[in-house]
């Protein structure tokens, strides 16, 4: 088996650091703004104001269906179905029901493989609890997968209980690390990492494995480390984290959580694609503008073979699309 890390990353190509406030490494500052916009998103959520703010954006959640378009090596996956949820923010504005109604919808778009991006809980490590019966609706036949999150890391003690939870009902973590599925008879790799800003995601560990050409699904919870993994041959990154922006004035949000502007959609590199969900919750407000929360249902394509001439056709095509959604 040959390395399957190219040249060009074993030269140090890796994603720049966020910084801010809102993002970035924790530091004093961040924690104290952390408790304090939690002490509100709870406050909030006491009031009924907060709960009838919460049902409006629930009543606009979309079950996105997302067509990905394969390069050749990856055409033996055509047709797989794969349901992406990301930033459930589990707690406030997101309780058991809300939960179980959502993965209900999930299961019977009937997705292949169900994946999750991260920020399962809000601001309480026991919010875990809440998903639950939630879990008990989903079965898909090639099982379910999750990295941690910013608020999954920041906000539990460490990852051994959220593990053990999503273990106990069947989720298997992936972070940094990956395992070898099949479907309809050709594997596929895929693999997570883990967070950015709050842990230390490992590429090399990730991949560690994969055959040489294999196709392979990276799930990462922050979008900007597509930037890494496009060097290193990933055919598919599944990010959240920014919400779409959450709130969105004439098309553009106020607060960026991307230092390369993934805030939602499409993205390409090459033969390397990129999907930002704007996710399920919300934080800290539950207000959405312009960006209503999505559950997208990802089917994959295989190209015509007219299109195999043409990738820049395709890759045009798909960054028309980021625009749309």
């Amino acid at each position: 088996m040959k390395d399957a890390i190219p040249e060009m990353v074993q030269q140090g190509r890796s994603v720049p650091m966020p910084v801010g406030l809102l993002t970035g490494r924790r530091t004093w500052l961040r924690r104290i703004v952390s408790w304090s916009t939690a002490a509100v998103n709870r406050s909030i959520d006491m009031l009924p104001i907060g709960r009838w703010l919460h049902m409006r954006i629930q009543r606009a959640l979309v079950l996105t269906p997302v067509e990905m378009p394969l390069v050749e090596r990856s055409r033996g996956l055509h047709g797989m179905r794969i349901a992406f949820l990301t930033d459930l923010h589990a707690g406030s504005f997101m309780n058991e029901r809300d939960l179980r109604r959502i993965f209900a919808r999930v299961a019977q778009q009937k997705p292949d493989l169900v994946l999750f991006g991260g920020d399962l809980i809000n601001t309480r490590e026991r919010e875990l609890l809440l998903l639950r019966s939630a879990l008990r609706e989903l079965s898909p036949p090639l099982g379910m997968y999750a990295v941690p999150g910013n608020h999954d890391l920041f906000w539990g003690k460490d990852l051994g209980l959220w593990r053990a939870f999503l273990r106990e009902h069947n989720v298997q973590v992936l972070c940094n690390d990956g395992v070898r599925l099949q479907w309809n008879g050709n594997p596929f790799w895929l693999c997570g990492v883990d967070d950015l800003t709050e842990g230390e995601p490992d590429l090399r560990l990730a991949l560690a494995g994969r055959n040489d050409g294999e196709p392979t699904i990276l799930l990462s919870h922050h979008p900007d480390y597509f930037f890494e993994a496009a060097a290193c041959d990933v055919d598919l990154t599944l990010s959240g984290h920014t919400h779409g922006g959450q709130i969105r004035v004439r098309g553009k949000a106020p607060l960026h959580h991307s230092k390369f502007g993934y805030e939602q959609g499409w993205f390409v590199e090459g033969d390397a694609r990129l999907f930002v969900s704007r996710g399920v919750g919300v934080t800290f407000l539950p207000i959405r503008i312009d960006a209503p929360p999505e559950a997208p249902i990802l089917t994959c394509v295989a190209p015509q073979r007219n299109e195999i001439e043409a990738p820049a056709e395709v890759a045009a095509q798909l960054v028309d699309s980021s625009s749309r959604v």
